[in-house]
């Protein structure tokens, strides 16, 4: 099993001095991933989406990080794909450079970019996202397998070579972010990872997985992107780990009702997230968190929306908060339902950057390597 962490750079009342600095602290939490032991780190793109995610260029974000460490790998959770947004091409020129810079330490995960905020700062038409994702991926797959490469589909591209060629051949692995079941079945169809939102829980994931596995078990590979299947299931986990665990699941909750207040207002059209006070305890969080469910859920019906995991989700507060024993326990659950790669959430907009690089600390010295040695894998 896999350890990352995941970075959307969220920050609460935004000034440019601050998402400056919440920038700079994400780059400090990637490296002291690197020197706790994490597998991975992966960075979001989004756009426009103030307070829940500033990391609108992560493929430089990942570059800054790539040169400042030296075994972790380096993760685009996701790259928009529609074409509106960026040309396949140019995703594979950046990503192959940022592979050779880094040593053959990139993967490469897909994504609609699909909020209307998005869409309407780009032109992306709903319609598009689903198709046009599918085709950048078939696209990206098959660019470095000639030396003189050339598509015609929706868009004509080539004959011409694309440069520079990746360390990782024929390319980076590929991943795809899903947030409710017909997202999975579409990755296993593909045959690329599955990057999955766990805010709803152990119970949802061990759902997920069942979804995924039974995907890939009856698919008869006529849609797979690429001759290289990547089968890995990646679930997100939101967490908060300090020696004082009443705390841990006080911050956590807290983060974490930012981030559920956060996409309800960008997919649901809510109010903005706010900051809440530090003498709120952590029961104060969880009661908002369920009736903030209930509110969403509500909004989504009236407006004809389905509820899906991404949305209603994030409003269960059972996750890895409190103590590094209290994580064990969580991850345990997750081990046993064949999770591939625990994906950490420690970076919500509401916890403090010491509280952030305690719970990387924690993680590195405790969490990570009790399952280390349960596998028999070196810490």
């Amino acid at each position: 099993m896999k350890f990352s962490m995941i970075f959307e750079a969220q920050l609460v009342d935004p000034t440019p001095a601050r998402e400056r600095q919440v920038i700079h602290d994400c780059v400090e939490q990637a490296v002291h991933a690197e020197e706790m032991g994490f597998d991975r780190i992966w960075a979001v793109e989004h756009h426009s989406l103030t307070q829940y995610a500033h990391m609108s260029a992560s493929e430089i974000f990942l570059t800054w990080v790539a040169a400042r460490t030296k075994r972790i790998r380096i993760g685009h959770g996701v790259v928009t794909m529609p074409f509106g947004y960026q040309h396949p091409v140019r995703v594979a020129e950046r990503a192959a450079m940022l592979d050779v810079l880094s040593g053959g330490r990139v993967d490469i995960g897909a994504g609609r970019g699909a909020t209307r905020q998005e869409m309407r700062m780009y032109g992306v038409r709903p319609e598009d996202t689903y198709p046009q994702m599918e085709e950048a991926l078939r696209i990206f797959s098959a660019a470095w397998r000639e030396e003189q490469f050339e598509w015609h589909g929706s868009l004509d591209i080539g004959p011409g070579a694309i440069l520079p060629r990746p360390v990782q051949a024929p390319h980076p692995p590929l991943f795809m972010a899903c947030s409710k079941h017909d997202t999975l079945k579409l990755a296993a169809e593909l045959g690329i990872g599955a990057l999955v939102m766990g805010f709803a829980g152990a119970d949802d994931v061990r759902a997920m997985r069942k979804v995924y596995d039974e995907a890939i078990a009856a698919r008869d590979g006529q849609r797979l992107v690429s001759t290289e299947v990547n089968d890995h299931f990646s679930a997100l986990c939101p967490t908060i780990v300090l020696d004082d665990a009443a705390a841990a699941l006080r911050i956590g909750t807290r983060g974490q009702r930012f981030f559920a207040e956060s996409i309800a207002h960008w997919y649901g059209n809510s109010p903005a997230p706010t900051g809440y006070s530090d003498d709120e305890g952590a029961e104060d969080h969880v009661a908002a968190l369920a009736r903030g469910r209930e509110e969403l859920v509500a909004k989504l019906h009236e407006a004809n929306i389905p509820a899906r995991p991404v949305d209603t989700g994030t409003f269960n507060a059972e996750h890895a908060y409190g103590n590094a024993d209290d994580a064990i326990a969580y991850v345990e659950q997750l081990r046993q339902i064949g999770v591939d790669e625990v994906m950490c959430l420690i970076q919500m907009g509401t916890v403090p950057q010491e509280v952030c690089m305690e719970t990387i600390r924690q993680w590195g010295e405790k969490v990570i390597p009790h399952f280390r040695a349960l596998e028999g894998t070196p810490a």
